[in-house]
């Protein structure tokens, strides 16, 4: 029945002619993502209270007690924002749209089980560390998979600022583009720590990615910036934007102070998606800058504990991921958050600049 929705009614009245075009579609998939999470966000917030759906702290971040008992999971929020939006503006015959959804919920679906696991025990651990990765790329290979199995989608790398230089990993891209799925969705899953640090940087992220997918799927865009052309890609670009609309309309709710954590509900499958579109539109090592933030997040943990492991007990910072660690030096939470919100959209910038200096 979804593919009887608006996009459709563009072949059948002259008037509605404007939904064949993607930014307009793009722009009322944000608009529809936004309007939906301001309108349902307050009675999912009492939902989830009255369910007793909350968060429980990390023991030893004493600063963060006064959160306990905020209500968790409001990725679910993002979730049917994000889905109701492109089932309404995208067009549903496009296969990238399906893949595309495809990881969007099965990341969701593994955080989903994590949180679930967190309430039921109403402590900080879910999911062990083991079955959420397995989790991941098991998403991840199976949509990988399918991609590389349709005609036009090829195994080569492009890099940034070198236009010639294109090398072709063939079956190792699997490894590749599994890696770069899982480790986004780990990365933002970190950076999930302070009230809106993640959904700021992942609402930039997605922002970025629109240009990125709509330029891929653009042929004479595609072809004056010598970029790789995928025919079809560019209608990713409508979920990209519902992305962008449903993430505004969760910070909405999620700035500080938070009334609502997304949980790794939302943190798994931004990050997941992300990673995924970066593959769709062949610009994977775009995704380590744009995503920057996510990536310094993630070494600083992985640094914590590699350097905590060889000196026998000693550490690098006070505290990893390391948006804890600036917390502990006695900066308040608001100023570290913004501070990366800027980091964020100045790394995206540089990540867009690369669209021309080849």
């Amino acid at each position: 029945m979804f593919y009887h929705l608006l996009y459709p009614l563009s072949s059948h009245y002259s008037v509605l002619n404007v939904f064949r075009y993607i930014t307009f579609r793009s722009i009322y998939a944000l608009l529809t993502a936004l309007l939906l999470s301001i309108i349902f966000g307050p009675k999912f917030i009492r939902w989830l209270k009255s369910i007793r759906c909350n968060q429980y702290i990390q023991e030893d971040v004493e600063c963060h007690k006064k959160k306990e008992g905020t209500p968790t999971m409001g990725g679910l929020l993002i979730g049917f924002c994000v889905l109701t939006s492109v089932f309404l503006w995208a067009d549903l015959t496009n296969k990238y749209i399906w893949l595309t959804i495809f990881v969007f919920v099965g990341f969701g679906l593994v955080g989903l089980y994590d949180d679930y696991l967190k309430v039921i025990k109403k402590r900080n651990k879910g999911l062990s560390a083991k079955g959420k990765f397995l989790g991941q790329v098991i998403v991840s290979i199976g949509v990988v998979t399918l991609l590389l199995n349709w005609p036009g989608y090829n195994t080569s790398l492009l890099v940034p600022f070198f236009k010639n230089l294109h090398p072709d990993l063939g079956w190792f891209y699997v490894f590749f583009a599994v890696f770069v799925m899982v480790g986004s969705s780990n990365g933002v899953n970190l950076t999930d720590g302070l009230d809106g640090l993640a959904i700021g940087p992942s609402i930039v992220c997605a922002g970025c990615f629109t240009l990125f997918v709509y330029v891929a799927g653009h042929v004479n865009l595609a072809r004056y910036l010598q970029i790789a052309y995928i025919p079809g890609v560019g209608e990713v670009a409508v979920f990209c934007s519902a992305l962008v609309g449903a993430g505004l309309g969760f910070l909405w709710f999620n700035a500080y102070p938070a009334d609502v954590f997304m949980g790794d509900v939302g943190s798994l499958s931004l990050g997941g998606t992300l990673g995924f579109i970066s593959v769709l539109c062949k610009q994977e090592l775009i995704l380590v800058i744009v995503g920057g933030l996510f990536v310094i997040e993630t070494l600083s943990v992985i640094l914590q504990v590699g350097y905590f492991k060889l000196t026998k007990g000693k550490r690098i910072f006070r505290m990893a991921p390391l948006h804890h660690h600036f917390e502990l030096q006695g900066i308040p939470e608001s100023k570290i958050i913004v501070r990366f919100w800027i980091l964020s959209i100045l790394l995206a910038l540089v990540a867009l600049s690369t669209l021309k200096l080849r």
